[in-house]
């Protein structure tokens, strides 16, 4: 198996535990239906979150889910000019017999326009 990055986005409605982690799971719910993912297959999770969403951890999403064996990590994103309000950014460390094309990247609601390439939903 080969480790493979998994990259994905979008925005909470507002800066709330409930709405932070609604959005979280509808990310990774899709992140799991468009790669087929199983938890024992991933290796660590990485979120970033922009400096305006401080009510909860994204993390806090995939236990939710029952990863609660994945390695996760939240970070705050720097302060960037024109970034997407209210966005979560998540990296997800793969192990796959997948090649890199085959990865399918998703990004939603609000930060679809950070790769309209790979834009979903």
């Amino acid at each position: 198996m080969t480790l493979r990055g998994i990259r994905g986005a979008t925005t909470a409605r507002e800066n709330t535990r409930e709405a932070i982690l609604d959005a979280t799971r509808e990310l990774l719910d899709a992140l799991v239906q468009a790669n087929n993912l199983c938890a024992v297959d991933i290796a660590s999770i990485y979120f970033t979150v922009t400096p305006d969403l401080d009510a909860a951890f994204p993390a806090a999403a995939a236990r939710s889910l029952g990863w609660n064996d994945v390695a996760l990590l939240d970070v705050q994103a720097p302060r960037v000019t024109n970034d997407v309000p209210r966005c979560v950014r998540v990296l997800i460390h793969w192990n796959t017999d997948r090649a890199g094309q085959e990865i399918r990247h998703v990004y939603l609601h609000g930060a679809r326009g950070l790769r309209p390439d790979r834009a979903s939903g």
